[in-house]
């Protein structure tokens, strides 16, 4: 290995350490703060493990795992976009991908190109390990508004119809989940922790 290559790799190292300042509007289940961006990749890539046999299709676990280690790094830049902000998803496709383009790029080309790879590959739910990776990007944070009582659902307000909405995707990566996100719609609702 070269010393360039290190150098490229250790820079990379350092810059997604940037991840861990990056907060999220969902909350810990204990309620202590906001979770992080790096908490949430870290926690999406213990839940795919764990519920792959709910995958709609055959995938490649593995590279599932990678890719949502990697999907939101680009937060690092970007910032999280919260999901039910219309006004800030305007720009957020441009913001993603100029982010992508600096961040990636400080990896050597051949490393750079696979995880950008991954990054795409997440963006376009195009395959089997991307419905799925998408599926556990949008249950995970419903499981904490569970079991917040509503947490950043009752915050902001949200809706039933605008949580169906943006998490009708699951249904594509894991139907079988998305039966059990629809019960917990179901039981927040009732319990008045989402408008109906």
């Amino acid at each position: 290995m070269t010393t360039e290559r290190l150098l490229g790799l250790l820079s990379f190292v350092r810059e997604i350490d940037k991840l861990k300042s990056v907060l999220r509007k969902t909350y810990l289940i204990d309620r202590s703060r906001s979770e992080n961006t790096a908490e949430h990749s870290w926690h999406l890539a213990l839940m795919a493990i764990v519920l792959s046999e709910h995958a709609a299709e055959e995938i490649d676990l593995p590279k599932v795992v990678k890719m949502l280690l990697v999907h939101d790094i680009v937060e690092i830049d970007a910032g999280d976009t919260f999901t039910y902000d219309e006004a800030a998803h305007a720009d957020k496709e441009e913001r993603e991908k100029a982010a992508a383009d600096r961040i990636f790029n400080l990896l050597p080309a051949d490393l750079a190109q696979d995880l950008r790879a991954l990054w795409d590959e997440f963006e376009s739910r195009a395959t089997p390990e991307s419905r799925f990776a998408v599926a556990m990007d949008r249950l995970q944070p419903m499981l904490h508004n569970l079991a917040t009582e509503g947490g950043s659902w009752q915050e902001h307000r949200i809706t039933r119809r605008r949580v169906e909405e943006r998490n009708r995707v699951i249904e594509q990566g894991a139907p079988e989940l998305w039966v059990y996100a629809r019960a917990m719609l179901d039981e927040a609702e009732g319990k008045g922790w989402l408008e109906p």
